[in-house]
């Protein structure tokens, strides 16, 4: 395993973590400022920045979602990398009632920003 792919694997563990910190801008601060997000658990498409946080601070974070992959795939592609595969979360229910686990599917796209990875791109949808 090259070291890129180290280091773009080790992007969805900084991910992980940010999200484990409870702070929206956190995780936010990881994607690129006019990014795209088809989120897991949420509807439409969330453009940049501002749409992003609103995700997770409302309706991700707010769950506790503790998460780790399953089986990753990447790929680097000259200035951006693509890392894909399945991760599951254990987070807590919606009805406040104990917690569940969801196995999802996921892409993240990566483009290098001068100084570090930024996601571009991230798409992840419940397994069926």
């Amino acid at each position: 395993m090259s070291q890129i792919t180290k280091d773009i694997e080790n992007q969805l563990v900084r991910w992980y973590d940010a999200l484990h910190s409870g702070d929206a801008d956190k995780v936010t601060l990881l994607y690129a400022e006019d990014a795209i997000l088809l989120s897991t658990l949420g509807q439409g498409v969330k453009l940049g920045h501002p749409q992003i946080r609103k995700y997770f601070a409302d309706e991700f974070i707010s769950r506790k979602p503790n998460g780790s992959t399953v089986t990753p795939y990447t790929r680097i592609l000259g200035g951006a990398a693509v890392n894909s595969g399945i991760y599951k979360f254990e987070l807590d229910k919606k009805d406040g009632c104990g917690r569940e686990e969801v196995t999802a599917r996921y892409t993240f796209v990566y483009q290098w920003a001068g100084t570090d990875w930024v996601i571009v791109e991230h798409h992840s949808s419940v397994m069926p």
